[in-house]
């Protein structure tokens, strides 16, 4: 469906007057909220392991069980949507951004800290001036966190970054000295061979996609508008060494949709994948049309040596989506998981030929996909994934893949335990792809306690390496990232 501004403004004329302050997309188009608490059942995404919290903690020297690696030393930053006082934004992704931290040096969890990332939209500020603009200041800064030029940055679709301390206190939005004119999005890349950070600006209005390009030092060196989509939702992307990897899916604005987050599945929207080479002196877009789908999130992308452009990621089909987009509207069955149905699967794109297809790897739903960060945008053994449950398991685990002997093995946890994306730390004295650490934070609704565990990377089944004892609750968040004592 094409939308212009007009239709946008004439559809939040006819809505509720009020906004979703906290709001990724909180247009008056898209509010259906008064903001106080709906009636009626709470929505899986404000229980169980989502439940939020309503205050801010600090604790130091944290209990222990294990023993923690004495060469992890930095933070550990984890993001997720905590709207204030419990109330329902509307939608999953519409909750204000609360950041769970932790500090480990010398074998020891010196602290624990949970802080809202303090933007205007956490007190109230609307996303849209004077019903025209959308004022790129107003985050929800929600969805994920970032270090790069000695910079962290927390991240929500359609704003711009917030810059936080190594302490999580809020210091304002940041905008590169005034380059970035648009939104950023939450999965920027980071090229560990050239140490810059690329990333992009999905809109739901005209220019719907915004390329950008930050050198190593942290200075925005390129920025241009990306011609083809048409109000898709472009939550990730994919980098190579030599090319950007662009997803235009079957799920766009719906503005009838009567959605809190209006995206559906469009079978009449033209499904595409984009191939750009990342020196822009070498051509534009190359769009390849493909059957429908959706991909929320990339594991990885690189070229291998017939030319092939290879890019892992959890697919959806229509039917997946149905269950996450309902999930994400409040709409899905009381104890429903986040996903269902996404699976394991991998794109082989031929730039020559002009073609691209997709073949499912592996028949457990998995979301929040993991590698060792400096296999980004070149060919890596191992990935990591949550595990969720279907129609054939009824508990969460995680999984490692290895692509060299197509195996996998599992950590399956007990139901009522939850373990979210896990982070992959590489050890600083390891010498293979996989010798390092996955940090996760587990909710446990058995005892009604969260932890952050250290899983052994190289045996993910086995016992957890340490288990940080926490002293508040954790809601299942969204991502987060480790930064090391040499990044800030």
């Amino acid at each position: 469906m094409n939308y212009t501004r007009r239709d946008i403004l004439r559809m939040a004329s006819g809505l509720a007057a009020s906004t979703f302050a906290t709001s990724i997309l909180s247009f008056e188009a898209f509010a259906k909220s008064s903001g106080a608490r709906s009636p009626g059942p709470v929505p899986n995404f404000l229980d169980g392991h989502f439940r939020p919290v309503n205050k801010e903690t600090t604790a130091f020297d944290l209990p222990v069980r294990g023993a923690i690696p004495p060469t992890l030393s930095g933070h550990y930053f984890r993001n997720g949507h905590n709207p204030k006082d419990g109330i329902n934004p509307g939608a999953w992704f519409y909750g204000s951004g609360m950041i769970h931290g932790l500090r480990i040096s010398g074998g020891r969890a010196e602290w624990y800290r949970n802080r809202w990332v303090k933007t205007p939209a956490l007190e109230g500020a609307p996303l849209f001036i004077d019903h025209e603009t959308i004022d790129l200041h107003a985050s929800a800064a929600g969805t994920s966190v970032i270090a790069h030029a000695g910079r962290i940055l927390a991240l929500q679709e359609v704003n711009l970054p917030f810059e936080i301390t190594p302490e999580l206190e809020t210091i304002g939005a940041y905008d590169f000295g005034g380059a970035l004119k648009t939104m950023m999005t939450a999965h920027p890349k980071i090229c560990s061979r050239t140490g810059e950070m690329l990333f992009f600006g999905n809109s739901p209005l005209p220019p719907y996609l915004t390329y950008h390009v930050a050198d190593a030092s942290g200075r925005l060196v390129h920025s241009e508008v990306i011609e083809g989509p048409n109000g898709s939702v472009i939550h990730d992307f994919a980098i190579t060494e030599n090319y950007v990897v662009w997803f235009d899916p079957n799920v766009a604005l719906d503005l009838y949709s009567e959605l809190a987050f209006p995206y559906t599945w469009q079978r009449e929207y033209r499904g595409r994948i984009g191939v750009m080479p990342r020196n822009r002196s070498k051509g534009g877009v190359q769009w390849i049309d493909v059957d429908p789908y959706y991909m929320l999130h990339f594991s990885n992308a690189w070229e291998d040596a017939d030319g092939h452009l290879v890019v892992e990621g959890p697919f959806f089909d229509e039917a997946a989506w149905e269950k996450a987009s309902a999930f994400i509207n409040g709409t899905s069955p009381q104890g429903a998981a986040p996903v269902s149905g996404a699976k394991r699967s991998r794109w082989i794109i031929d730039p020559q030929q002009g073609t691209a297809r997709v073949r499912l790897l592996d028949d457990l739903t998995t979301e929040f996909p993991m590698i060792h960060p400096d296999f980004t945008g070149r060919q890596n053994r191992f990935a990591y994934a949550v595990v969720f449950p279907d129609a054939t398991r009824a508990g969460y685990g995680i999984v490692k893949y290895d692509m060299e002997s197509d195996r996998r093995w599992m950590l399956d946890l007990p139901i009522g335990v939850y373990a979210g994306e896990p982070c992959f730390v590489p050890d600083p004295q390891g010498r293979g792809e996989d010798d390092g650490w996955l940090l996760t934070y587990v909710t446990d609704l058995r005892s009604n306690v969260a932890e952050l565990r250290i899983l052994d990377a190289t045996q993910v089944g086995a016992r957890p390496v340490a288990a940080i004892e926490l002293p508040a609750w954790v809601p299942a968040g969204v991502h987060g990232t480790w930064i090391g004592d040499n990044e800030v």
